[in-house]
């Protein structure tokens, strides 16, 4: 029987697949409601017997509803889960360098979401093919939108932290520090992994205290580039209380149920879709992000990077080369199509004089709407990446960086190397179904390939710190560039990063 013993108790999984046994739904810490809500986490409580995870736990309060995975339910409390997919103790994989099951690489995976919505039960993130790469994966909720990122105000002398989200991160880091060999995991072998705020989430890890010592490489995918000051989250805050009908007071939020939070911060965020004279909210609205709070997040990750708070950490930065026409096509950010709004868009933002006409002359046959997505995607995406590697590797610590550039003809027209279409490569799985749209369709036998060297590069990485190119070294790279070998090959265009050197990160919006 496929039983581990946890610090809180005994838990029993069950086989995914001939090599893998997946334990699901493991609670790392106390459901966040009632009197610990708005608090940081607290320890699980424990339990006698054997418990049964076979199942997903509860999602965090969102009102999204993703492909494939199960949509949160008002009054589902337990959410601090975490899921475990580990080589079976029999069939120990001939391809992990580590042959002692107490001693296999761990790979701890945080999903993205704009902070806001996402779920470690999402397919595309199941760890099977990872596992079986000879990884311990281990994927995590936590707190997301105004439960996890919203900031509270003190009262009579009670603080509340801010970043609960990140608390909810490091609390999981720590379970797998003290749980993790119990499943053939090596605890002092820890990389953790993310995707777009939980890419982002990593960055704001590797400069917290809190988290120093929990990991010991990360792995960031389209990292999001907002951070926001405290006078940014006390104003959001006072939006989401208005339109929840409650004082922006701790009583008075804690008095708006979750349902009535998430609710009320969709109305929020429809106003600003609907008015093009809000400011820069208005072209994708995202209303939480990390806090500059000065105590959890002391400082900005490029910041505190640059300054050598990651040196002890390796890091592998990943974008992709087309990263806002997914946002595009799902109706995500605002339309322009028009040289009044794109003027307005660079004013919103305050980009630089010279770098719209920058892009222009880099795209010439472009359409305009294909140059608003192109700065767009690497004002929040792929610039930020690159700084990440660039000041990583400033401040003396390791750095690795690569874009994804997988294109082909699909059965809808041109393929795009879009936000998202990485991770099912790098998980290994192009076969799920609910990947299809981010693929392009079936995966085809050259996207087979495709997804076993990323898998590769992920778990020699995790495994030894060398993901099979030579690290980063200055502005010029080097970078792999992941590709099938059926698209034309050309290089980025080395003039664009260019014009980015007089913009201001991180973005504090609005």
């Amino acid at each position: 029987m496929d039983i581990f013993k946890t610090t809180s108790g005994a838990v029993r999984g069950f086989r995914a697949s001939d090599g893998v046994v997946a334990v699901l739904g493991i609670p790392y810490a106390a459901p966040p409601f009632g009197a610990l809500r708005f608090r940081e986490p607290a320890p699980a409580a424990a339990w006698s017997g054997i418990r049964d995870c076979t199942a997903f736990g509860p999602v965090a309060p969102q009102s999204a509803e993703l492909p494939g995975s199960p949509g949160w339910s008002p009054g589902d409390e337990d959410v601090l889960t975490v899921n475990v997919w580990t080589p079976a103790p029999s069939s120990a994989p001939a391809s992990s360098p580590a042959p002692d099951r107490g001693s296999l690489p761990v790979l701890v995976w945080i999903h993205g979401g704009a902070y806001t919505f996402g779920s470690s039960a999402q397919p595309d993130f199941d760890g099977d093919a990872l596992a079986r790469a000879g990884l311990v994966v281990v994927t995590l909720n936590y707190r997301i939108g105004f439960e996890g990122f919203g900031h509270v105000p003190a009262s009579e002398g009670t603080s509340y932290p801010d970043n609960r989200g990140l608390l909810d991160q490091v609390a999981a880091l720590r379970w797998v520090r003290e749980n993790i060999a119990a499943f053939g995991g090596d605890p002092d072998n820890v990389t953790v992994a993310g995707h777009s705020s939980g890419a982002a989430s990593i960055a704001c890890l590797m400069v917290m205290d809190r988290a120093r010592g929990l990991f010991h490489r990360a792995i960031a995918h389209s990292p999001a580039s907002p951070h926001y000051t405290l006078d940014i989250a006390a104003a959001t805050t006072r939006e989401i209380a208005a339109a929840a009908g409650c004082p922006a007071t701790p009583e008075g939020l804690a008095s708006a149920t979750p349902q009535a939070l998430v609710t009320a911060s969709d109305q929020v965020v429809e106003a600003y879709r609907r008015d093009p004279a809000s400011g820069s909210r208005h072209y994708d609205p995202s209303l939480y992000a990390p806090v500059l709070d000065g105590d959890v997040l002391p400082v900005d990750p490029l910041t505190g990077l640059a300054a050598g708070a990651g040196r002890d950490v390796d890091l592998l930065v990943c974008h992709t080369t087309e990263e806002y026409w997914l946002l595009d096509a799902v109706g995500s950010c605002a339309k322009v199509t028009t040289e009044g709004q794109l003027s307005r868009f660079a004013e919103d933002f305050g980009l630089p004089d010279g770098l719209i006409d920058g892009y222009r002359a880099a795209l010439p046959d472009a359409p305009l709407s294909d140059v608003y997505l192109s700065v767009f995607g690497d004002l929040l995406f792929g610039e930020y990446a690159n700084r990440l590697a660039e000041q990583q590797a400033r401040g003396g610590g390791r750095a690795f960086l690569s874009r994804f550039d997988r294109r082909r003809t699909g059965p809808h027209g041109a393929v795009r190397a879009w936000h998202c279409a990485d991770i099912p490569f790098a998980f290994g799985n192009v076969d799920k179904e609910c990947v299809a749209f981010l693929i392009g369709g079936a995966p085809t036998p050259a996207d087979h390939e495709l997804a076993r060297r990323m898998v590769r590069a992920w778990a020699d990485f995790a495994t030894g710190g060398e993901p099979g190119w030579p690290a980063y070294d200055d502005a010029t790279g080097p970078a792999m560039v992941w590709r099938t070998g059926e698209e034309q090959q050309e290089d980025e265009p080395a003039a664009l990063r260019g014009l980015w050197d007089r913009a201001d990160f991180p973005l504090l919006r609005p």
